[in-house]
Formats: C-alpha cells, structure tokens, sequence
C-alpha cells in the first residue's frame, strides 16, 4: 500500500520546507534509461533540471521512516525543489544529548552507509557491550544535517546547546566542568567537525555544472544545427563567444568561492583549552569542539571559533564581523541567581553574555586564580558566522517581477517560433523541398526567435551600475538587488547615527535633590560636584575600557565619561595576580579637581573620591537601561547606579523621589529634541560581599533606587539629512523613521529634518496592555502643532479633511495593538474581502497582504483558517497595519521590532528600503527589500549594500542607479527582443522564396550590430535627480507591451513593404550569376514571373535578400536609439559616447556600402548589386521606417498613453496627501484621457498594491482616524470613550 506521507521540517523558520520520501522502483529506473537512449540523453537533462521529476520518475511514494531518497520543497514563494539521499548512522545512542554510560573512553566509529550496517555494527558491540548500537537515519541539505526522530516521527536538525532548554543556572551548575572526552567524541557524531567548510570546487565540476545549463545546451543544439546548413563561420563565432562567456563565468564564481574560502579559513582552525572535568585542562584543536564543551578565553583574547556562551569572567569583544559596527563591547557572565537564572538560554535574549563565532576578543577581565571561562552553544554552520556564510552559499533567488515577466516573454517568442516552425514546414512541403532541409529549416527558426546574448546583455546594465556605485562609496554583495531598488516606494531610517550625527554632545544635567528638580547646570565637572552621587554615576555607570592604553566603547558613554574629567585605570596582569579576590577597574577624579578639604586631611587622602567598579550589567535594547555595582574605596558597603531611558528609570524608583514635574520636565527636553538620559542610585547592604554580588541577577539590583536626575545630550540633525528627505517626498517615496530614542525626542527630529512638516499633525498611539480585569486599551494623543496657535478641534478637523496625519507608535504600543486588537483585524480582513471582489469582478486574481498564492476565499472564516493554517506571524502583523499605513515615527523599538515592522510594510505590497548603522539594524536591512548599511567597511555582511560615506546621501544615489538600471533592463530586453523579431521576419519572408540571410549576414548582424548595441546602450549613467514618477516593475505592462507591439508591426510593413516592391521593380528578374542590374538598363530586361529558381542550393544572393538585409540592419539600429531614453531615469542617449559612436559608425559603414557598394564587401556579405534609384528607395524606405517609429514610440506611447491614461490612472488610485495630489484626477475627469482610459480598460481600475486599497477605504471611514482625547479598548470595537489628556 503505498504511503503518500508529507512532513516539515525546519516549522515556523525562513528556510522551512516540506518533505516527501520515496524509495527506488527498478521498472521506473528501466522505463528512465530506455527513455535517456531513445532521447540521446536529453530526458536525462530534462530531470537533472526537475528534481521533482527526477524523483517521482525513478521512485515510489514510502513513509519517510523507510525512506531512500527525499524530496524536498521550500516553503516559501519560490516553491524551490532539491532531492537528497538518507544515510544511516551507528551511535550507542539516538539524540547528542543523551546521558551514556560507557564502560570504555575509546573513539567511536562514525558508521556512515547507505542502509549496510552489519560490520559496523559488530564493531560497535564489540567495543561498548553493555549498550546496544542505534540505526539513526540522517541527510545533508545546505551543510546541515537532519537527523530521523522516532518519537516526533520526523526529521529534526540539532543546533547546540539550546535545543535542550538548559536554564542560566545550570549552565553555571551542570555544564561548568566540561566533558568527558568519550561523551565529546559522541557528540561529534550528531555536530560533525566544528569548522565551516567552503568547500571550493573544481574546475570540471563547476564546467560540467555551467555546461549543463539549460542556455548554453540550446547553444549547442543551435551550433550542431548551423554545422548541419554549413553555417560554418557563425556556428564557430558562437562558440567562441560561449567559450568567453563560459571562461568569464567560471572565472567569476572560482574566484568568489576562493575568496570566501579565504576569509573564512583565516581564522578557522585555533588551538584552543578545553577544559575535561576535574580541574583538568588540556589543548586542543577548535575543530575538535562540540557544544557543552568548556574553553579558558585568553587574556590577550582570540577569535572565537564557536558561539559560546561566558559563564566566568568579562570579555571586550569586536563583533564588526557581524555587524557592521566596530564599537568594542563588553560581554558579562551569564547571571547564576535570580529570576534571570531561572529563564532558558536563549542567545539573542542573552546576547550580552554570548561570544560569536568570528568575533574577535580583545582581551578579558581576569581574577588571582581563576580562568575566564565559557561553555560552547553551537559549531560548524550552526552559529551566527556559519548561518552567514550559509546564506551566502546557498542565496534565496531574486524575487522580482521583471525576472519573472522575461521568462513569460520568453515562452511568448518560443510560441512564435512555433508559428515560423509550422509555416516552414507546410511551405516546404508545398515546394516539395527535401525531408533534411525541413527539418534544418524548420528548426532553424526556433534558433533565430530566441535571443541567444539575451542573459548576458541583461546583466551589462547591472555590472555598470555595480562599478557606479562603487564610484561613489556605494559597495554592493548582491547586485541582483540594484533593480529592485529602482521600485523603492518607501525607505525606513534609523535615528541616532543615521539622520543624526553619532556623537552627542552635552547640553547639559539637571540633578534632582529632596523630590524636585535643580536648575539646570551647563557643565558635569565643576569643583562644587565632584563628590555628588550624580557625578559619581555619570563618572562608573559606563561599559567602557582601555585598549592600548585608549579609551573604547559606545560613543554616549565616552561623552559623559569625558564631560566629567574623571580618569579610568584598568589593573594590569601583576596586580591581578597580588590582590585577592579582585582589583577592579577604578575612576577618580583628577587630584586637582578634588575639594581642599579632602586634600588637607591625611585620613582620607581622595578615599571618598576612588569609586571601583565591582560588576557590570551591560546595556539592553530590551530593557532600555545598564546598571553597575561600586564600591567607593573606605566605605563598608557598595551602592548600585542605572542609567537608561527616563521613562524606565523611573519606573525603578521610589516614587517620593521622583520629582512632581517629571514628566513636564521630560517633554519640555525632548520636543526640542534633546536625547534626554536618567540616572538613579542606590546603597546596598553591608553584608552583600563581592562574590555574593557576582551571583546576583540584575532585577534584584535595579529595584528601589532613588532618582538622581536627567543628563541632557544634543543629538544634531547632520548637514545632508533635510535635503534629502525632501529630495525623496518629491520623488513619492515615503520615509519612516525607526529609532530606539524617545518618542518626543524621536517627533522632534522628525519636524526638523522635514519628514514631518510644520503645519502636519502627530497623532501617538499609546498603547496598554490588558491588567487584572482592565481590556488592553489604545489612547490617541495629538501633539501640540508649533506652527499654529489655534488648538483643539479646530485644527484637527481642518488637517483631517486635507488627510494630513502622522501616526507617532512606540515599540511597547506596536505589539500590544498587534496582539490585542482582533477587531483591527477584523477591519483589515473586512476590506481584503472588497478587495478581492473587486478584483474578480476586474478579472484579477486576488492578491492578499500576505502573499496568500492566488488562494480564493468565499468568506471571511475561510481566510481566517487559511491565514491560521499557513501564516505563523500572520496574527502579530495584521493588526499593526492601519497604522503603519499612516506611521511616520515608531520609537523605542527594539531591534527584533524593526524587523516585524518592515515584514508588515512588506505584507502590503511596499518595496522597502532600510538604512541604519548596521548595529542595532542588522535584521530589520536583511529583511528589508533593499539594505544600505553607513559603516566605514568596504563590505558589511549585514546588508546587501554597504555606503562608505556616513550620511543618508547614499540613498537617493542608490534609488537613481537603481530606476537606470531597472529601465536599462527593460531597454535591452525590448531590443533584444525585437532583434529575435525582426531577424525571424527577414527568415520567414526569405523562406517563402526558398531563400535565407546568409551566414556572414548573420554573422554581422549578431555581432558588429546586436553585440556592440547591447553592450553600448546599456552605458548611460542615471539622471541626475530623482523624479516623482517610478519605472514600471513588469514587462507585462500596457505601456511596454504597446511599445514593443507597435515597434514590431511597424517593422512588419516596412519589410513586407520593401519585399513586394523590389519584385515589382522593372529591373527585377530572377538572380544569376550573370545578373548585373547595376550597370543594365531596365528597358533591356526582361520581366519574369515571381519565382526564384536557386542556382546554389541555398540560394543566398537575390535582390529580396539584399533588400531585406539592408532594411532589416537599419530597423535594428532605429529600435536601439527608440529604445534608448533618457529622462527621467537614465542621462540622455548623446551622453553616452560609446553607444552614439557605435551607431554613428554603423549608420555610416551600412550607408556608405548600400549607396557606394564594394566589390570585396559584397562579396563577403552575399548581396547583390542593385540600381542606385532602388538604393536611394532603400534609403527613403529606411528613413520614413526610422521616422515612424520613432513618433510611436515618443508622441503615442511617452505622451498619450503614459502621461494621460497610466499615470492619470495612477493618481486616481493614489490616496490623496495633500491638497495638491488631485490634479491627476482633474485631468483624468477631461473627455480625451478618459475616453483613453475607456479604451484601455484603465478606467475605475483598483488598485493593483493593497496598502493603496488600504488607504483609500480608510478615507471613506468616518472613524478614521480617531478623533482627540479618547480611548479605544480592545474588549468592544465601536467603544471610544472620552477621557481629558
């Protein structure tokens, strides 16, 4: 009975897939190889390229318990096929973390076979008699491994330490000794050797691979079928160009390969300590690591060869590996104690105390006898260097539309082919031509309709682009995605270092003393405070540390540390070694800075002054705040100072000493966009001793402390952000800002640098979650407008009618509005059910905001199963997107939030940019459709772009080389398309007389005209500013449909033209040898019926032939210079000096050997001599040919069609911004473009992208946006009730 049996694998992940087996079926196998001989082996190329194929045709359905070969597909849009083959494995036991009891410490086998285990298995028992050996099934797919589960009854892969849920304290109570060395060699069977290995292949294989491609196999069948019709000289020349082209490629990808090899090779392999249990520790090879094992960090530091996580001791680590960022951080001991130590291991919730793979450790804090130590989490391909490398060896496909609509295009002109293949087949048979010479022709049309420099003259436009960028400190990883930013509609921005410059500068401190708030104070380091508690905080509560002798770290902590003048001394190796237990990093103030007073008394000689820094709880973008224990140096106890985010510090505190106008005080800094930092103290037990204090968790700590007051940093807008975020409105690009600041500071930033206008109301939705019997609740503040005086619903209503809002959301409001307001989904799903109907009604599949797979739902419970069933993150999202439909600002977000917020703008149908520093960011630029990363190296791994200049001017410079190369595309695409066009025209027009090009025609036609014109057209720079129009995203345009279809029926007539009036010329006679109408005069010749009889078996030399070949070489050149254009996307055509020498050059060489022949040229190319009054027809004919379709192509298609009907329709679908974006609808409501729009079905038309459907719904509810001053709760979608602000 056979199993039809689907799991997956990898759930709820990016790279999930669904999984079938099959076992071998001889007879299929047999039917298969009868099948590859009677094809000459193209049925087995056919399933090389469909693995799909490959399997279900050589295999049977079968339980994946018993299950040979698999059959795996992707889950995501690309739906992506790969086979792989099941091994098994022998181990004494069946998952890594099991306990085993082994009587003997000698290696164990890997008994990797294909289901013959026998001698392995005695092997085995003969070794460890008392456990009896496991047959566990495995494959390999993308280097990793899945290994069978008999309980799950499906395949799961092991990653590390994680997989078993080990609390914080046992890693600090059961994983602190290390491993035994049998049990290590145990888990290397399941985690394999700890190296990423990129493997660089060989040069046959890479040959035998590039080969096979699909492409270069119909080259070949081209060259065997011109060998067969003696086309011996253009056969010759596509191989030679195929051998270049073959030679570049292997090339290009042997010398990616070497390069990634190299660097990750560079510091792969280390020699390493590992610890063995019993104090015993031992060296070793990294390779030899598997996780649980514990290595010693060296003081002088090493690059990690692993993740591991840092049970004992602190570590400076350089992670600008990963991200980007070459801040040093520092990295503290996993807590042991506490409410933290209960919770998982989780490595991105406890990154702080994670060392990455790849990273480098600078150096370590390190106590009189005791090791820095850490447990490894995972190896190989499973850390965070390996992922990366992962996905640079096995990259996603490009999802973008133009690559899609050429394949349809291309399948287009093969059902030409298959037009020109039947009519040559019926024509010759009617002329009773040969059986070879059918099938020669007939096969030869399908050669000529499909462009054979078509994938390399498409990809010319992106490598200049490439070298354009580069020019100017743009360096890109994936060029692929240069096209995809020429779609760019909106571009998400990080605050702090991105539209703001990166370092702050003090404005100035406002202490708090007896529950009120001091004046102001301009400056930290005055004499009056240097024995404050304030400026001892400012002074300790830092992660900084010397390197080299010079201070490092986060850039707001050098500032405050320096506004103090206080100096840091780190202990060197020998005092370590001669104070027990520590001696810790110590600040004090200068001694010229310290109070006579304490100077004149030879008791406490700076006693009160020396603060040492005890423990570290570095900062957290999840918790918004750091903290530190110190000891001042005399005093018997130890107090704790937090910094962070104003709003959580005070959370923190006793409310009786935070002052009464807190909150007034916060708004007053931070609308003037101050970044405002709060500080808080507190004196802890006496009895607390320094190793109680290292076992402590954080929240123990950072409670009950006692408010000091507010550090005030300015936070400058840099020079270039106004412009271009102003450059990018005029372009309809949306900008959003994404910060981890405060929400007022993050409003403010966003007036002054214009992406928020003065006279445009902020609305914030401030967000609770539910409490005891309280339902989650949204408050709608509108902020004070400081460009007008007048208030209330005055000026509220005004802008509401004119749809000028912003929507201001914070991190906290952002996934309580997504995971409590059901009715916002509701109303979200309630309008993708109009929008699909409209749709239908249009004839359109219905596209959902999730890429719902052209699905149909009759109703609304059918989607929300649908959504259920196949969308894991569907719930957190949907409810977010009537405000991201209006959000401008989103504040106190936190890194994973970024991301959710760029996969939710993405789920309606926005392109997104994203641009940041590639620290907090990295997630939210891989997501992004477009990541440009602002760090000083040449190439960050955190994004597919990276800009080496430190502004955002590098992203309209990215956004104009992207709509260049986007339209460069399409240009070569039309034209290489209508090349196929009109070459298959001249053919079929030639074959109705039994002739053909000859072989130098083709010759120089494909390469002195096509080649050279490709590769030249594709050279125009981008213009230089950013327009508000955007290129289409698809070749199935109207526009470019109309462009290409009117170009070749133009091209028709004019050939057909020329064809029936060459025949009818009084000269005209049937070709010989002996014909010379050059010199005859036409009342000497004879008139002959309109049959050519051939006096070569090919029957090259004719005058349709020559006619054909001269008007057929000026239509390629007319439809070059139509098709390449200039503004508003690319530098007009005459600046592209090679292009306009080229056809200057072609022009002239074809013009000078039509009206002037020459002998030798003649004779090469196979034409004719004709009367000079029928060259100076050709030449007319040629002219008004030009003439016309370059006025198609200018005054119908760029002017008519495009300005009055597609962009009119545009901005009718457009929900209107402001007052202004109306005018397209005025023009649209005028009788020509709406009688055009009639006539091309434009009219009424919906929207093609959802959040345009989204927000033109959204205009016609009168709910929307909510009004001032009230509450929506999540219990009840219609309760709004009022309540003072």
């Amino acid at each position: 009975m056979k199993t039809r049996e689907v799991k997956i694998i990898n759930q709820g992940l990016e790279n999930e897939m669904e999984v079938w087996g099959y076992r071998p079926c001889l007879w299929k196998m047999i039917l298969v190889g009868v099948g590859a001989v009677c094809s000459g082996g193209l049925l087995l190329l056919l399933l090389y390229w469909l693995p799909e194929w490959g399997v279900k045709g050589t295999c049977t359905h079968t339980s994946l318990r018993d299950a040979h070969t698999l059959l795996l597909r992707t889950k995501d849009e690309f739906r992506q096929w790969f086979r792989a083959k099941v091994h098994v494995m022998l181990a004494p036991g069946k998952k890594p973390f099991d306990s085993l009891e082994l009587q003997s410490k000698a290696l164990l086998p890997n008994g990797d076979e294909d289901h013959s285990v026998s001698p392995v298995h005695e092997e085995l028992h003969g070794k460890f008699p008392y456990r009896q050996p496991a047959q566990i099934h495995y494959f390999a797919h993308h280097s990793t491994k899945y290994y069978w589960n008999d309980v799950l009854q499906k395949f799961e892969s092991y990653k590390g330490l994680e997989d078993v849920k080990v609390s914080c304290a046992s890693v600090h109570s059961d994983h602190n000794s290390g491993l035994p060395k049998t049990l290590q060699d145990y888990r290397r069977l399941f985690f394999g050797e700890n190296e990423i290995t990129v493997r660089v292949p060989s040069l046959f294989k890479l040959l035998t691979k590039e080969v096979l491609n699909p492409f270069y196999i119909f080259q070949l069948f081209s060259v065997i079928l011109w060998s067969a019709e003696d086309y011996y000289y253009y056969a010759t020349a596509i191989v030679f160009m195929s051998i270049i082209s073959i030679a570049t490629s292997l090339y290009t990808v042997k010398k990616q390969y070497v390069m990634l090899h190299d660097m990750v090779a560079a510091h792969s392999v280390v020699r390493v300590s590992v610890c063995r249990g019993n104090k015993d520790i031992e060296q070793a090879m990294s390779t030899e690591l598997v996780p649980g094992d514990v290595i010693i960090i060296p003081a002088n530091g090493m690059i990690m060869p692993c993740d591991a996580v840092l049970f004992h001791g602190t570590c400076i680590v350089n992670e600008s590996m990963l991200t980007g960022e070459s801040v040093p951080i520092t990295k503290t001991s996993l807590p042991s104690s506490g409410e933290e130590a209960s919770r998982s291991y989780n490595m991105e919730e406890h990154k702080k105390h994670t060392l990455f793979c790849g990273t480098h450790v600078i150096q370590t804090r390190f106590y009189s006898g005791e090791l820095v130590k850490a447990v490894v989490v995972q190896t190989g391909f499973s850390t965070e260097k390996g992922q990366l490398i992962r996905s640079i060896l096995y990259p996603k496909p490009t999802d973008f539309k133009l690559y899609r609509d050429a394949y349809l295009f291309l399948l287009c002109l093969v059902g030409v082919a298959g037009i020109g293949f039947i009519y040559t087949i019926v024509l010759s048979i009617m002329n009773k031509v040969p059986a070879k010479t059918i099938i020669i022709e007939s096969l030869d049309i399908i050669t000529i309709t499909v462009p054979p420099a078509l994938p390399a003259a498409m990809t010319a436009g992106i490598v200049y682009a490439q070298r354009r960028l580069k020019r100017v400190g743009i360096f890109c990883i994936s060029p692929q995605r240069i096209n995809i930013c020429g779609q760019l509609n909106l571009v998400c921005f990080d605050k702090t270092g991105t539209l703001t410059e990166d370092g702050l500068d003090l404005w100035g401190i406002q202490r708090a003393e007896d529950g009120s708030f001091s004046p102001p104070e301009s400056e930290a380091a005055k004499e009056s405070l240097v024995n404050t508690t304030f400026v001892a905080c400012m002074a300790s509560c830092h992660s900084l540390t010397k390197i080299e002798g010079e201070l490092s770290g986060d850039p707001l902590d050098l500032k405050m540390f320096s506004a103090t003048c206080w100096i840091l001394e780190e202990p060197t190796e020998e005092e370590t070694a001669l104070h027990n237990p520590i001696m810790p990093t110590v600040v004090r103030p200068p001694k010229h800075n310290i109070p006579e007073a304490n100077q004149n008394n030879p008791l406490t000689p700076n006693m009160s002054c020396e603060i040492g820094i005890v423990r570290q709880f570095p900062f957290s973008s999840a918790l918004q705040r750091m903290s530190v224990v110190v000891r001042k140096l005399g005093e018997k106890h130890m107090d704790a100072f937090l910094k962070g985010a104003p709003e959580v510090v005070a959370s923190l505190c006793k409310q009786h000493t935070v002052p009464h106008s807190f909150t007034e005080t916060l708004e007053t800094y931070t609308r003037q966009g101050f970044r405002v930092i709060a500080l808080a103290h507190r004196q802890l037990e006496s009895k607390l001793s320094w190793h109680k204090v290292q076992n402590l968790g954080r929240d123990l700590i950072e409670n009950n402390m006692e408010f000091l007051g507010l550090i005030i940093m300015q936070n400058k807008i840099k020079q270039e952000t106004a412009g271009v975020l102003s450059e990018l409105r005029q372009a309809n690009i949306r900008t959003l800002m994404v910060t981890g600041d405060n929400m007022l500071t993050a409003i403010s930033v966003a007036r002054d640098c214009g992406m928020v206008r003065s006279h445009e109301k902020v609305i914030i939705a401030d967000a609770v979650p539910p409490k005891d019997v309280q339902p989650a609740s949204i408050t709608w503040h509108y902020t004070e407008n400081p460009a007008q005086t007048v208030k209330d619903n005055q000026t509220v209503e005004i802008n509401l009618d004119e749809g000028v809002y912003h929507f201001a959301v914070s991190g906290r409001a952002f996934s309580v509005i997504a995971e409590n307001f059901p009715h916002l989904v509701q109303k979200v799903l309630a309008r993708l059910q109009t929008y699909k109907r409209q749709n239908i009604q249009s004839g359109i599949r219905f596209k959902s905001a999730l890429k719902l797979h052209r699905a149909y739902f009759t109703d609304i419970q059918t989607l929300h199963r649908w959504l259920n069933a196949h969308c894991f993150s569907y719930s957190p999202h949907m409810g977010a997107l009537q405000l991201v439909l209006r959000g401008t600002v989103f504040a106190r977000m936190a890194p994973d939030q970024k991301t959710q917020l760029v996969e939710v703008l993405q789920s309606i149908d926005y392109t997104v940019g994203m641009c940041g520093d590639g620290a907090n960011d990295c997630g939210a630029l891989k997501r992004a459709h477009s990541g440009i990363s602002l760090s000083e190296l040449e190439a960050s791994v955190a994004s597919p772009f990276t800009s080496s200049t430190s502004n955002i001017s590098c992203v309209p410079n990215l956004i104009r080389e992207g709509r260049a190369a986007l339209i460069t595309s399409f240009c070569v695409f039309k034209f290489m398309a209508l090349y196929s066009i009109i070459q298959y025209l001249s053919v079929t027009l030639l074959y109705s007389i039994l002739s053909n090009l000859g072989d130098f025609q083709f010759l120089f036609i494909d390469i002195a005209i096509i080649l050279i014109i490709a590769f030249t057209m594709s050279l125009n720079p981008a213009w230089k500013e950013l327009v508000w129009r955007r290129p289409p995203s698809s070749l199935i345009s109207g526009p470019l449909l109309c462009s290409v279809l009117t170009q070749i029926l133009t091209c028709l007539v004019f050939q057909v033209l020329a064809f029936l009036l060459v025949q009818q010329q009084s000269w005209y006679e049937t070709w010989t040898p002996q014909s010379d109408a050059c010199n005859v005069s036409s009342s000497t010749l004879s008139h002959s019926l309109n049959v050519t009889s051939p006096h070569d078996h090919k029957n090259i030399r004719n005058y349709e032939n020559t006619t054909l070949f001269y008007v057929s070489s000026f239509q390629y050149l007319a439809v070059a210079i139509v098709f390449s254009k200039g503004k508003p996307f690319r530098q007009p055509s005459y600046n592209n000096w090679p292009f306009m020498l080229s056809c200057i050059a072609l022009y002239s060489f074809l013009l000078f050997i039509m009206l002037y022949p020459v002998p030798a040229i003649d004779s090469f190319l196979e034409i004719v001599c004709v009367p000079h009054d029928w060259r100076v027809t050709l030449v007319v004919i040629i002219t008004v040919n030009a003439a016309v379709s370059f006025m198609l192509e200018i005054l119908i298609l760029d002017i008519i069609l495009w300005r009055l009907v597609f962009r009119g329709n545009q901005g009718a679908n457009r929900p209107s911004e402001s007052s202004s974006a109306d005018a397209p609808q005025v023009a649209n409501d005028r009788w020509g473009p709406s009688f055009l729009s009639w006539l091309f079905c434009r009219r009424n038309k919906p929207p093609r992208v959802l959040y345009r459907h989204l927000a033109l719904e959204l205009q016609d509810d009168v709910d929307w946006p909510p009004k001032p001053s009230t509450i929506t709760f999540a219990t009840d979608p219609q309760s709004r009730i009022s309540a003072p602000l």
